[in-house]
């Protein structure tokens, strides 16, 4: 359900611009209406309260929980159920964190992805969106939301951009707290700017080369790393946010020398943060993990050479719950997809690793 379809339904059963923000504010706060407040029957017509029950339940029934994955680091993993059936994956972040869906599936088809192994089934609603939000609340607070979940959310602007607009503005979230994740679509600054929202934002990079990102990210706009960060930069200027770029640490394929050095001539001196994140083994894949020893000497020299460098551990790496990881065994666990996942084609490993 869209959330201009929700607004519409108020306002046909007679509610006011402030009626309106009040029900969608009390939903995406996942707070009850009357809680500590003036109760509905003394602010709403009684032709709107006549139709809030079925409201409700069609908003509740936008996200529910088929399951959950506690992890010991304080994340919890949830396979969602949507309306139709069809099921994404967010993820409850430590510290007041959420990592919410935008697409059922992506089409980039990055290599190391689960995600993109069975390509976009369909785009996720903007109310299916903040449907994951006001989920999440109803189990611990939220005040941090970023779209790094399942899809692409530049594929997706006419949900994802709504959706922004009422966490930022209804959702009690700090608009620099809202990541907008992708691999570095050019429309996207411009489109982000021109909301009353603007989000932080985050950028897809993984590596330097760009014969390399065409291979590990087939579908992705065809910009060179040089073209993103001077993207990322612009942004930056405009809204005073660091930029954040993400780096999946892939062993033998970009943790070379080389690539470090290239690491350092885009981002040293910059206004960014460069979040490494060690690679969340797929089984079937060929990538490697490397060790956290590994990863945290890479980080630490990058550091020292000027590129603000975070090393994050992938949440939930007890639970096996590398981004649709949940979905794809729910899948085969109901016959609907083997368990033996498919692979796109794509290089072989050792060619990958000597390029």
């Amino acid at each position: 359900m869209q959330l201009d379809i929700i607004r519409q339904r108020l306002r046909e059963a007679g509610a006011q611009d402030e009626h309106v923000r009040r029900i969608l504010r009390d939903w995406v706060q996942g707070r009850s209406r009357d809680a500590g407040r003036r109760p509905a029957q003394d602010y709403l017509p009684l032709s709107v309260r006549a139709i809030l029950p079925a409201l409700d339940a069609d908003l509740s029934a936008m996200a529910s929980i088929r399951s959950q994955h506690p992890a010991d680091d304080g994340s919890m993993r949830l396979l969602v159920a949507l309306a139709d059936g069809q099921t994404v994956e967010s993820v409850l972040l430590p510290r007041d964190g959420l990592c919410v869906s935008s697409q059922v599936g992506c089409a980039v088809g990055c290599q190391f992805c689960m995600t993109g192994r069975s390509g976009l089934l369909r785009q996720v609603t903007s109310g299916e969106i903040v449907a994951q939000v006001a989920l999440a609340r109803t189990l611990r607070p939220v005040k941090k939301v970023v779209f790094m979940g399942m899809g692409e959310p530049a594929h997706n602007l006419a949900n994802v951009l709504p959706a922004i607009e009422l966490l930022g503005i209804e959702g009690n979230i700090a608009h620099k707290n809202l990541v907008f994740s992708t691999v570095g679509d050019p429309r996207v600054p411009e489109r982000l700017l021109a909301g009353p929202v603007k989000p932080a934002l985050a950028l897809s990079l993984h590596t330097t080369r760009a014969d390399l990102r065409a291979e590990l990210l087939p579908n992705a706009p065809r910009m060179a790393p040089r073209e993103i960060v001077e993207m990322g930069e612009a942004y930056a200027r405009a809204t005073g946010y660091p930029i954040q770029y993400q780096w999946t640490l892939l062993e033998g394929v970009n943790d070379s020398e080389e690539e470090l050095d290239g690491i350092v001539g885009l981002l040293a001196g910059k206004y960014a943060v460069l979040n490494m994140i060690p690679y969340n083994t797929i089984p079937g894949l060929a990538f490697r993990r490397p060790s956290w020893e590994q990863a945290r000497a890479i980080a630490a020299r990058l550091h020292a050479r000027g590129v603000l460098t975070k090393l994050r551990d992938s949440a939930g790496q007890d639970v096996d719950g590398g981004c649709g990881q949940l979905r794809a065994r729910a899948l085969a666990a109901d016959g609907s997809q083997p368990v033996t996942l498919v692979r796109r084609a794509q290089p072989a490993a050792p060619a990958v690793r000597s390029a």
